[in-house]
């Protein structure tokens, strides 16, 4: 990808959050299949996509699994090629550019970093700390370094602060842990810098990473988040509207602050579940609902009560235990007298659409909200003539994903505790 692509909305006129309370602002969030994006292949057909997907949903969820990562992993995390949402930053004084994958499952926020000893091929240039005139290295002796888990000292006689990670495929990273001033560009055109970012500047990294993305912005709740780093000035808020995967050529908006906040008619809320990880938005699913029939939920991994799904902005189709879904699954055939069809492999439930049609009602009813899904967020359509079922068995893990979410406005406020729902036109928000 040439520098000339690698995308960021950058103004003269620049807002210093540290200048700032209250703030509002808008980003571009853009599909890893938008025609806006670098991943963007014009030859892949709808099933190619809904089909890769599929497949980075099943890739991705491992993170999920109890005891699949280590402590030296389990926050930050870094694998850039299961994400589906892409965010522009720039990095450094003066702005380098970035594109990197929007992340509600990880904290840190990692680039690739030149000079780097052992690289994954990256199409886009490698970010150079050394041109930047306001970056420095953390000392290990921070508070922050020993907040990161892997953040050690480099050595004996070096005291900067550096981080190692290995996943279970054997990709790993590390490199440098940072400050830096990281730069937001707003949908408005005013720039939003924030100084003093803690990053990952990494140097030498390999294993299964894609080229398209130089890194990841982490949104998730630990304290290293981008969340938690823009601080007082959003006061702990942030939401997206994310469009359907019909409307392709268009970017969503993540809002952040005072632009963030889901309010009026229809606007339902339910609890955050503070639990370990900290990293993830835990939820409390109480039914799924179809037509009339209520089917109560008994439980995951993450537990039996409160906190026992996770939303997840990177995850596509929505993952539920094996016994949940096939009751579900049950639910849906016996209500919907469509025509069965074949699908890709691994969608269980698919049907002729050869015509729009409407799905049977479905009601996600989490703690004190109830939410009505529409058929875009219930059946996904995998070519011109088949729509499956936007639902998936995944042992005992339970992850509300993004199909889901879709047309719906969806706040997240991390300091009264709530994630807020309101059905929405995102075309037009």
């Amino acid at each position: 990808m040439a520098a000339a692509i690698v995308f960021a909305i950058i103004s003269l006129s620049t807002l210093r959050l540290t200048d700032a309370q209250n703030v509002g602002f808008s980003v571009e969030l853009i599909h890893r299949d938008s025609i806006k994006s670098p991943f963007y292949n014009p030859f892949e057909t709808t099933f190619d996509r809904v089909t890769n997907a599929f497949r980075h949903s099943f890739s991705r969820v491992h993170r999920f699994y109890p005891n699949s990562i280590t402590t030296m992993e389990a926050n930050p995390d870094i694998i850039v090629n299961t994400g589906e949402y892409l965010m522009n930053i720039s990095l450094g004084t003066p702005s380098f550019s970035v594109v990197a994958l929007a992340d509600t499952g990880s904290d840190l926020i990692w680039t690739q970093c030149s000079p780097c000893s052992q690289c994954f091929k990256q199409d886009a240039p490698l970010f150079d700390p050394t041109k930047s005139s306001t970056y420095r290295k953390m000392s290990c002796s921070s508070n922050s370094c020993e907040n990161i888990q892997g953040g050690i000292c480099a050595s004996s006689t070096d005291t900067s602060c550096i981080y190692s990670v290995t996943y279970g495929d054997n990709s790993f990273s590390k490199g440098d842990i940072a400050y830096d001033t990281l730069t937001l560009g707003s949908t408005t055109g005013q720039a939003v810098a924030l100084p003093d970012t803690i990053i990952g500047c990494g140097n030498n990294n390999a294993g299964t990473f894609s080229g398209k993305a130089s890194g990841i912005i982490g949104l998730g709740g630990g304290e290293i988040s981008l969340i938690n780093q823009l601080g007082s000035p959003i006061n702990g808020k942030f939401s997206y509207c994310l469009l359907p995967m019909t409307q392709i050529g268009k970017s969503s908006k993540m809002n952040f602050g005072s632009n963030a906040i889901v309010s009026g008619p229809g606007t339902v809320s339910t609890p955050l579940s503070e639990k370990s990880p900290t990293t993830f938005y835990f939820l409390t699913l109480k039914a799924i609902s179809v037509g009339t029939q209520r089917i109560e939920f008994k439980g995951s991994s993450f537990g039996t009560d409160e906190g026992n799904i996770v939303i997840d902005l990177g995850t596509t189709l929505t993952l539920l235990p094996s016994d949940f879904y096939s009751q579900l699954e049950s639910a849906m055939e016996s209500q919907f007298n469509g025509i069965r069809a074949q699908g890709p492999k691994g969608f269980n439930l698919c049907y002729v659409a050869i015509h729009e049609f409407e799905a049977p009602e479905v009601t996600v009813h989490f703690a004190n909200a109830d939410v009505k899904l529409k058929t875009l967020n219930i059946f996904v359509n995998v070519d011109d003539s088949t729509a499956c079922f936007a639902f998936s068995p995944a042992q005992n893990i339970a992850i509300y994903g993004n199909l889901a979410q879709m047309n719906f406005l969806i706040g997240y406020d991390t300091k009264s505790q709530t994630v807020s729902f309101k059905s929405t036109d995102c075309s037009k928000n």
